[in-house]
């Protein structure tokens, strides 16, 4: 690694000034979307075996203060938003990373223990009905017949057990593709204990929901990855300097689709309810936690 290279280029009628040289492709097109978030003109062009980050002179001090901040945490969650918000894709040469490597520092570097719990669990359960076991594991998940205070005492956890179950191939990676997304964003963020209660809030409330209008024939963690889209975008706005946010476009598909479904538009039935109550209870735990909390 070596900064302060003699060397300049323009891009986009900006001069840009040679920041830092890194052996690493991904560490290098992470740093640069960084800087692109924090309205820094950042380019990576290939010399050789190595990657320079160029970057606007009028904001190099910036930069190399962020890059400072940058090396000793690559893989901290903001650095990780920057390049999902901006919808970068890292490549993995062999020259790079092991596959063993990069799934450490690319899959379990971004989700916490808790993130981690959830997304085995659901896939344990979708494993399990793949091979026989759907009807046993269905029928010990499902919410109550009949909700009552005796029901709950007598087996509390069905209460959140739907959340669990998945009913497809689709179904389970985009749910779980959203949660390890932004379940982990917000536990290396705010912490396990927001995502938990985060998860158990927008659990039970989309679940209840659903149950209510529909029956306890549902299942799937869509309502909890409605509770997070709803959480991160309130969180993005009321407290930006938490660095947790999303962009407006996925935040108006996510709402779309779920008009999409109230409007009976789309081929497989949606659980509505448990959707729009997830978003809804995202974003007031979100206004609370702001509000209630030093963040």
């Amino acid at each position: 690694m070596t900064d302060d290279l003699a060397s300049t280029r323009e891009k986009n009628n900006h001069l840009l000034q040679a920041l830092v040289q890194l052996q690493d492709h991904n560490l290098a097109l992470l740093f640069a979307n960084y800087l692109t978030t924090l309205n820094i003109e950042a380019d990576v062009v290939t010399q050789q075996q190595d990657y320079i980050i160029f970057c606007e002179q009028a904001h190099l001090a910036q930069a190399k203060t962020e890059f400072e901040a940058f090396i000793k945490q690559p893989y901290h969650s903001k650095y990780q938003q920057a390049a999902w918000q901006h919808g970068e894709t890292v490549e993995v040469s062999r020259d790079d990373l092991t596959l063993l490597k990069a799934f450490k520092e690319n899959f379990l570097a971004h989700a916490g223990i808790v993130t981690l719990i959830v997304f085995s669990l659901c896939w344990l359960v979708f494993v399990g009905s793949l091979l026989g076991w759907g009807v046993n594991l269905f029928s010990s998940l499902q919410f109550y017949n009949h909700l009552s205070i005796d029901a709950f005492v007598q087996e509390p956890l069905r209460i959140l057990g739907p959340a669990f179950f998945h009913f497809s191939w689709l179904h389970i990676v985009f749910n779980t593709m959203w949660w390890w997304q932004l379940g982990g964003s917000i536990e290396k963020t705010l912490g396990k204990g927001v995502l938990i209660n985060l998860f158990l809030i927008s659990a039970i409330a989309s679940n209840l929901g659903q149950f209510l209008v529909s029956g306890p024939n549902f299942g799937g963690l869509s309502g909890v990855v409605y509770g997070l889209v709803g959480f991160v975008w309130w969180v993005g706005y009321l407290a930006p300097e938490r660095g947790l946010n999303i962009s407006k476009p996925i935040i108006g598909f996510m709402i779309f689709w779920l008009l999409l479904g109230f409007a009976e538009l789309l081929p497989v039935n949606m659980a509505n309810t448990a959707h729009l109550l997830g978003l809804l209870s995202g974003c007031l735990f979100a206004v609370i936690q702001v509000k209630t909390s030093k963040m």
